[in-house]
């Protein structure tokens, strides 16, 4: 047997006071019967239950009580299998980890603004299956399309610019939706849509002629734009400072956002700038992907599901102060 809210049961520790208050009710009721009138009197007066059916009664209240505990636990036993399945649609996030990224020009940077606004995707997705890309100057697959959210969680908490060794630092958008693209079932006819998230420095300058191949595999890509238009330096990974061009001037990085936008228009997707707020990915996903995709069935299968069986203590609980009620009813009958 397993409860849905275990913690309840707790309440069940309250049953040793019940206990000790009925003893003191009972003790209190005596003494003060007592006071009002001589020992000899009392059963012509006050008619008095035997102690075995005060018991009796007080046993019954109290396990009725415990068994409606029980109840509102949702005691389960037994299993049911049930058929379910679930809508939406492939969506690939790509962010990017390039060492751009770490900029300080969105709080706390770059990066960590792009963690946040996915988590908050994860967050508010209804059955879409989700899948995770990480690119700079290179880009792999950290984790497959899943409906596991979870999984998908602890694979974004991971990213981070020191993934990819200096050497393949640099921004290639191309590598990104190209890598993106693979994670997807071309058998599938589940509209599928990439998510760029990046500051948009395209050094490779492949993102366009990507785009281009994603919309003719009806493909759509939505772009996050993360960034100051203003720029801000690039902070170097090692030993601190900024890192500088040949002639010793501090490197700042502007987000290309006309890039992005175009990208975004060649596929029929849409393009945002990140904010302030931690909820601009929460609009693309709403107000774009949702309102150009149609989801379709991601997965059927069958699920356990445990059969509840809470009505059983509390019919049980309710036959226990039936019981109890009759015994009082007999009580008042005497002592009328």
């Amino acid at each position: 047997m397993t409860f849905d809210k275990l913690w309840i049961l707790n309440f069940l520790l309250a049953i040793p006071l019940l206990i000790f208050l009925q003893v003191v009710v009972k003790r209190k009721r005596r003494k003060n019967l007592a006071a009002y009138a001589d020992s000899h009197l009392l059963p012509r007066l006050a008619p008095l239950e035997t102690p075995a059916r005060a018991v009796v009664r007080a046993v019954l209240v109290i396990s009725a009580i415990a068994l409606m505990v029980f109840s509102l636990a949702g005691p389960q036993w037994g299993e049911k299998y049930q058929e379910v399945s679930r809508k939406g649609v492939d969506i690939m996030v790509c962010v990017d980890i390039s060492t751009s990224m770490m900029v300080e020009d969105a709080q706390p940077n770059r990066l960590e603004r792009a963690k946040r606004e996915v988590a908050d995707l994860i967050r508010v997705a209804t059955g879409d299956r989700l899948g995770l890309v990480a690119f700079s100057g290179v880009a792999f697959t950290q984790c497959p399309l899943t409906l596991d959210y979870q999984a998908l969680q602890m694979f974004l908490d991971q990213l981070a610019v020191d993934l990819v060794p200096a050497r393949f630092q640099g921004t290639d958008l191309g590598a990104a939706i190209d890598m993106g693209m693979t994670a997807f079932d071309p058998k599938s006819t589940t509209d599928k849509v990439l998510l760029l998230i990046t500051d948009g420095e395209d050094n490779e300058e492949a993102g366009l002629k990507a785009a281009k191949k994603a919309a003719k595999e009806g493909i759509r890509i939505f772009v996050l734009g993360i960034g100051d238009p203003a720029g801000g330096p690039v902070p170097m990974l090692e030993g601190g400072g900024f890192e500088k061009d040949d002639s010793g001037k501090i490197i700042l990085s502007k987000p290309d956002e006309n890039t992005l936008r175009e990208i975004a228009s060649k596929t029929g997707g849409d393009y945002i700038r990140s904010e302030a707020g931690d909820f601009d990915l929460d609009q693309l996903y709403f107000n774009g992907i949702k309102q150009k995709t149609e989801a379709g069935i991601l997965k059927t299968g069958k699920i356990t599901i445990r059969e509840e069986r809470f009505f059983i203590f509390l019919l049980a609980a309710w036959a226990l102060l039936l019981i109890e009620g009759v015994l009082r009813e007999n009580i008042l009958d005497i002592s009328a």
